[in-house]
């Protein structure tokens, strides 16, 4: 792989860790959204990643160039999904959401999990940022190389 393929690789992970990042700001920010234009509480959202696998062409290459195999091209984001979990039921039969018995469907977001995914997407951004600068000195110091 050269040089231009790893930066590439990491520009695909910005790519995605920004999505996450994303996708745990909007959790954050609707954490207490009891209503939303669907119907009931805001749902957490979480997102899928998955390796980007070669094209069928860039492995025919491979394959015709006596390399066994062509090697990932990053990471993308396959999908959003909408988190699973049942939401928290608060009794506030003040409250304009409240149902017949006095309760509010809250969105089950629970703070420290959304702060712990929040850091891994910052440390993972920061690590694919610096891989991104290793690469382009890297490039830099060749081109010196060659004068």
């Amino acid at each position: 792989m050269n040089l231009f393929g790893v930066m590439g690789i990491s520009a695909s992970g910005l790519s995605a860790e920004r999505t996450r990042a994303e996708i745990v700001a909007g959790n954050m920010a609707n954490a207490e959204s009891t209503h939303t234009a669907e119907g009931g509480p805001y749902q957490r959202k979480e997102v899928v990643l998955q390796s980007q696998s070669p094209s069928s062409f860039r492995m025919q290459l491979a394959a015709a160039g006596g390399t066994s195999s062509a090697s990932p091209l990053g990471v993308a984001v396959s999908s959003i999904v909408p988190d699973t979990a049942a939401p928290v039921l608060r009794y506030e039969p003040s409250h304009p959401d409240a149902d017949e018995n006095g309760f509010v469907a809250y969105p089950n977001i629970n703070p420290v999990l959304e702060m712990t995914d929040l850091m891994g997407a910052a440390r993972a951004y920061q690590m694919n940022a610096s891989a991104v600068q290793a690469a382009k000195q890297m490039i830099q110091q060749s081109i010196e190389l060659l004068k």
